[in-house]
């Protein structure tokens, strides 16, 4: 098995309702974003996937996350936008646009240098 991994981030604010603590208010992170894809062969160019296209793709599915109100977003009506949401979220976006032979291993989320969640498959 092969896989890759590419990272970037995003900034936005959340809140997470029913939470007793200072996250239930709005506020605001930097997240950084890994994404790992795998896949059993690669591609006449000897790669699973060209680090510039993953790259691109994972900046395309951040741009809708980027400088936002994570819980005014159609996935958030009704979930708490906490980084292990977030990272199912962006999984199920890179998944849908992934071709064939590739697959998505995870993707981990952190809210700061310390903390991170991570969804796979």
């Amino acid at each position: 098995m092969f896989e890759i991994t590419v990272e970037d981030s995003f900034s936005s604010a959340h809140q997470l309702i029913g939470y007793e603590g200072p996250c239930e208010n709005l506020h605001g992170h930097n997240w950084k974003v890994k994404v790992r894809i795998k896949g059993k062969k690669l591609g006449r160019t000897g790669m699973l996937m060209d680090f510039k296209k993953a790259k691109q793709l994972l900046k395309e599915v951040l741009s809708d996350l980027d400088h936002k109100n994570l819980n005014e977003l159609k996935e958030f009506k009704k979930t708490n936008p906490t980084a292990e949401n977030i990272a199912a979220v962006i999984f199920f976006r890179i998944k849908g646009r992934l071709g064939k032979g590739t697959g998505l291993d995870s993707v981990s989320v952190w809210e700061s240098e310390a903390t991170c969640a991570t969804y796979s498959s």
